[in-house]
Parts: C-alpha cells; structure tokens; sequence
C-alpha cells in the first residue's frame, strides 16, 4: 500500500487507431510507479473513469485494481493468517462457514449440505447450488448485495448461523483492509435475529451444595463432577489439566492446554484469553489434596489430574491396572458425570452448565462482571452478562431488597 498526500495527475487525452478517434485516461499507478492509460469510445465514458480514478486516488490510499482480491481470496489469507493462533479444531470449526460464505452452497437439509461439503456429491439431479460471495471482487460487493446475502443464508441455514458467518466477514474485510489496502463496504445493520434462545438449565446454589456434599462420600469420582462447579472451566480445559498446572502452596490454578477429542493435549487455550489463572478455594483445596493421594498415576508418577482410573483388580487395597492416560469427553460423561446426579439426588445438567452455573452464581453474589470474565476466560465481559450470567434467584427477595431499601430511606433507620 502507498501513501500519497498528493494524488497522482490523472488527464484526458485523445489517440486515432485506424481513422477511428478514442479518448483516454492517463495516469501513473502510486503502487507500481508504471504509466497507465485506458481508451473509450466517447468522451463522457472518458470523463466518468477519470472521475472514478479521481476518486480513488483523493484519498491517503490507493488499491491497484490489478491485484484486486476476490472474497474467497481474502477468506483464505484470513484462514491461514489464523493458523498457529487459535487451536486445529477451531480452524476446522471455521470451515463450514467459510464454506457458506463462499459458497456454493446446496439448497437441501443439513444432512445433505455436510454431505455435498465432504464429498462434493450432490443428493438429486433437482438438487439447487446457490451462488455466494467467493467469486465476487472484494471492492465491489455492496451493502445491499451482503444484505441480500444475508438473507438467503438466513432462509436456507438459519439465522443464527448467518449472523455468524456476517461476524466472521467482517473480520475478513477488516483484515482485507489492513493487508490488501482495499476500501470495502459496510457490513449491514439490523439484521433478522433468531428466535431468543432458551436459558441454559442451571443448579442454584443450595443444589450445588448438595452436590459437593454427596461428592466429598465419594472419594473416587466425586472430585472429577465438582470441579467445574468450583472453577468454571470447559470440559476440554478440565480433562487437559496437569498437576504441574496446580500450585497448592500459591493456591491458583493455571489453565494453558486443553484436551481435544482424539486424547491428544495442545498448549493452547480455546481463545487467548482462555490463559489464566483460577483461585482454588477452600473446599476444592480439600478435594485436591485428598485426590492426589489417590490419583492414577502414569508410569508411577502424577501427570493428569482427571485421568482413566483404569482397571480394578480383584484384590483389595492394590492401585488399579493401566490408569493415568487421558480421558476422553464421552467416557467422562457415561461414567462420572450423568452417574453422580442421580446418586446425589439432584437434577441433571450438563458439563457446559456448571460454567453457566458458576459465572450466575458469582454474580449473585455481588463479584462484579470484569472479575468473573477474568476468571472464565472471557476477553470481553459483555460475553460473560450476555450469554453466562442468569439469574438464580427469583424476583420475590429482589422485591423484598428493594423494599427494605424504601423503608430505610423513608424511616432514616
């Protein structure tokens, strides 16, 4: 990209060819330094290019149109720019977006649509491909045509999923401008959102209680279904922790891995924010201290803190066979979770709920929005209001609260 205060010259001239008169536009290109000149048949088409190049050239930057991108170009610099950032399974959660933005996309069910990604194949002789945006230049597209994008992806996808893809567009374009020095247009507002989501079920305080007090009687599984109560943390976070990571003398733990589904562990958070530190209380302290009494070990020694226990043997009071290696999310959920809830009596939620559960239960109790990110791993704590914080109370001791408010201020008491 070049930066000129000045624009270069842009003039009109005119040149014959076979008795036949063109008119020009001339002009040296800022980013190339070589002379260019384009013909037409009239003058007013002459004229409306000059103004156009005019335009173009008025501000700081210049985009030669020679090297003008298409969207699916910029897409893919965006794709591998990402690379070595975030983790594999996000760059592979990115794929079938950018698929829908660049298209084309199979009109038919989601089944269909997975299949036609995979292998290309289509379901039907009637079956429709819809055109997107991959071949359109960059500099071209306007408002209105990502709006009408918009909208077919809304129909045929889902609205959630087009915001979604409308999100990671401009992205794209903000990232396009910075590398490729392409002005690019606004991304529409007001678009149609999706119907509101349902509130994610969650424990309250009183029915994780109950939960921590039937897990501190089993000695063997309780820690591995509390500690996400207690931390907040992802499954893939949670099944990725070391014991190097726990530091008991300093009382913090430290998450910089996860665990991905084939077992393998990756130094990487889901986002950047994902590295942090969590505090350990009290209670998970005990659980912690107990647990790596006990805890498999791999080759004789603590590696994993939630690890496969392995195999039982016969005879009491031996360690278990072939533990200490990683546990996989399907197991973890089969064997220690589902099973603790019926045991202990309480309603059955999922893993991803008790994150819920501890961001709505912190802000219950008046740990103010910035903190609680920090300690989840959200980068920008509208994330943590809008999508995690709920409320679990109900409005009747909000009421009384505000009642009692009124009558001090009316009585001076």
């Amino acid at each position: 990209m070049t930066r000129r205060p000045n624009p270069p010259k842009v003039t009109l001239g005119t040149w014959n060819r076979q008795k036949k008169r063109f008119h020009t536009v001339n002009w040296r290109c800022p980013e190339t330094g070589k002379k260019r000149r384009l013909s037409f048949k009239t003058k007013h088409e002459a004229e409306a290019k000059q103004e156009e190049v005019l335009a173009s050239l008025a501000g700081e930057r210049y985009f030669n149109p020679n090297i003008n991108p298409s969207v699916a170009e910029v897409a893919a610099h965006w794709l591998d720019a990402k690379r070595g950032s975030v983790k594999a399974q996000t760059i592979k959660g990115y794929q079938p977006l950018l698929k829908i933005i660049n298209g084309p996309l199979l009109q038919g069910t989601p089944q269909e649509r997975a299949h036609h990604a995979l292998t290309g194949e289509k379901p039907g002789r009637d079956t429709k491909l819809l055109l997107m945006l991959g071949e359109h230049k960059i500099s071209a597209l306007t408002t209105a045509q990502l709006r009408q994008w918009h909208n077919l992806v809304r129909k045929e996808v889902g609205a959630h999923t087009a915001n979604r893809c409308m999100s990671m567009l401009r992205s794209i374009f903000s990232m396009a401008e910075e590398d490729f020095g392409v002005r690019v247009c606004k991304t529409p507002t007001n678009l149609a959102r999706r119907k509101s989501k349902p509130k994610k079920d969650i424990l309250t305080a009183e029915e994780v209680a109950q939960l921590i007090d039937y897990a501190e009687t089993d000695f063997d599984r309780g820690i591995y279904y509390v500690f996400p109560f207690l931390t907040g943390v992802r499954i893939s976070e949670q099944l990725g922790l070391l014991w190097s990571d726990v530091d008991l003398e300093a009382g913090v733990i430290h998450i910089r891995r996860v665990l991905e589904r084939d077992g393998t562990l990756t130094d990487r958070t889901k986002t950047e924010a994902g590295t942090r530190e969590i505090p350990i209380s009290k209670t998970l302290r005990q659980f912690l201290l107990q647990w790596k009494l006990i805890c498999p070990r791999l080759d004789g020694s603590l590696y994993r803190v939630f690890p496969g226990r392995g195999v039982k043997r016969a005879w009491p009071h031996m360690s278990r066979e072939g533990g200490g290696g990683p546990l996989l999310y399907a197991n973890f959920r089969q064997r220690y979770w589902k099973p603790a809830f019926s045991r202990a009596g309480v309603r059955y939620v999922t893993h991803h709920s008790a994150r819920h559960a501890f961001v709505s239960n912190l802000q219950a109790q008046g740990v103010e929005v910035g903190l609680v990110a920090k300690m989840t791993g959200h980068s920008n704590p509208m994330v943590t209001l809008g999508y995690y914080t709920q409320a679990t109370r109900g409005g009747e001791a909000a009421i009384a609260k505000l009642d009692a408010a009124y009558r001090v201020g009316s009585t001076g008491t």
